[in-house]
């Protein structure tokens, strides 16, 4: 602080609290040896002790008599000056470095008030007898005038104009706390509004997706089941199934970089393009060549979606299908559990003019395709390590070639759960499954 007044003396105690005395010394601003840069400070530095708004136009010459004994705190950074619950009976002037006050016992940068140097600290509970309410401490290495509570009531109160300064003082602080209430008001019930509009928005997201558990339980040729949870209250991750006609079956699995508003916006658009285009195009290629093309526009967000798609013919089995940077679906069958060998296509949405390709594979029956997106295999324990691809394999064995997809999915679910230790997940999870029913012949 340029105004702060010399002191002199040596520390008087040890540790990380050490205290000199307040008295004024030499005036070290017509000292010869002063350096122009130190010229400059010192003439930007106001006289005696005015600056402090305590003491104010007030008779500097009676203050120094009455303080010049009292201590000066040297305090390292991380020191308590005054704890919630303990009793204070002085007043405190922060003369130089930083220090806060905490209302909780979270100290961190985002919930320190700042005290200004020159302001006074504890003059509250001095005035009511009642323990400090918030912890204040240094912030920084500082120093701290302190006023013991006889010297502030009987002798600095009774000096003109120090009793209007505190005065002064007490109702800027209320002033000030009064619009940070009223701040902290508005905050809240901001919160509140969007709390609302973000439930609003997860059940608009929710009914976008096609959560029946199974879904078409009236079609006997084939058994269809999802599962979505979003990691927060609305998410990116998608899926979809509807028919195209009496016999083929389009399903799709996606996740839009990132969770959140900004990506279930994306999702959204993602979800809207898709039906609209899956009616018109034949191939699963040529709809994921549509939909990259049509996301790329104005799409200055830079979000993606890798996507799966395909097309199910449930009178023959066969499933043609894309791929757009998505995690390759695990293929079940009699005898074995593995990977669906996948078109390599790049993300949706980033590079226009991008042609991606069809593959198909042939569905006997009770085989199933399960899908689902990086927040299943990307799990990751307390030790950080991945569920991974094998481990989701692993759980699919065990849930068994016949459990019904609802029963498959939640078995899933609960051995990521299992593995992370907890329910909440860090990205989206969604898993979606077919079953053929119809007895075809496997060609795969």
């Amino acid at each position: 602080m340029d105004d702060e007044p010399v002191v002199t003396g040596l520390p008087t105690g040890t540790g990380n609290r050490e205290t000199i005395r307040f008295k004024r010394g030499t005036d070290r601003r017509t000292s010869p040896e002063t350096s122009g840069q130190e010229k400059r400070s010192e003439e930007r530095r106001r006289p005696g002790i005015g600056w402090i708004a305590l003491f104010r136009d007030s008779d500097e010459q009676a203050l120094l008599r009455i303080i010049g004994e009292c201590e000066i705190m040297l305090l390292n950074a991380g020191t308590p000056l005054l704890k919630p619950g303990e009793a204070n009976h002085n007043v405190y002037i922060p003369l130089s470095g930083q220090v806060a006050a905490f209302l909780d016992f979270n100290q961190g940068a985002e919930s320190a008030i700042p005290i200004a140097i020159g302001d006074c600290i504890g003059e509250l509970s001095a005035i009511d007898g009642k323990p400090a309410s918030a912890l204040v401490l240094a912030t920084s290495d500082a120093r701290v005038l302190k006023l013991p509570g006889d010297v502030f009531w009987n002798q600095l109160m009774a000096l003109p104009g120090v009793a209007r300064n505190m005065m002064t003082t007490l109702s800027s602080r209320m002033r000030r706390t009064n619009e940070l209430a009223l701040k902290t008001q508005r905050e809240h019930l901001e919160l509140l509004h969007l709390k609302k509009e973000l439930d609003v928005a997860r059940q608009l997201q929710a009914s976008m997706l096609p959560l029946q558990r199974p879904l078409f339980p009236e079609r006997k040729e084939v058994e269809v089941c999802g599962l979505m949870e979003p990691a927060s209250d609305v998410g990116g991750d998608l899926f979809d199934a509807f028919w195209l006609d009496q016999s083929r079956l389009f399903l799709c699995i996606g996740d839009v970089s990132g969770h959140g508003i900004a990506s279930a916006l994306f999702m959204a658009r993602t979800i809207g393009l898709l039906r609209m285009i899956a009616a018109a195009e034949l191939q699963p290629g040529d709809i994921l060549t549509a939909l990259n093309d049509r996301l790329c526009v104005g799409n200055d967000t830079d979000l993606f979606v890798t996507m799966f798609c395909g097309i199910l013919d449930v009178e023959s089995g066969t499933l043609r299908y894309s791929n757009g940077g998505h995690c390759a679906p695990i293929l079940i069958q009699d005898n074995a559990v593995r990977l669906l060998p996948i078109p390599k296509g790049p993300l949706v949405g980033v590079f226009t003019g991008v042609r991606y390709q069809t593959l198909a594979c042939q569905l006997a029956c009770d085989e199933v395709v399960f899908c689902y997106t990086d927040g299943v295999t990307e799990a990751e324990s307390v030790a950080e390590e991945q569920y991974s691809e094998s481990r989701c394999i692993a759980s699919l064995a065990q849930a068994g070639r016949d459990a019904p997809l609802a029963a498959m999915l939640d078995h899933v679910r609960n051995d990521v759960a299992s593995f992370t230790g907890t329910r909440v997940l860090n990205d989206d999870c969604t898993m979606l499954a077919v079953r053929q029913r119809l007895p075809v012949s496997r060609q795969c």
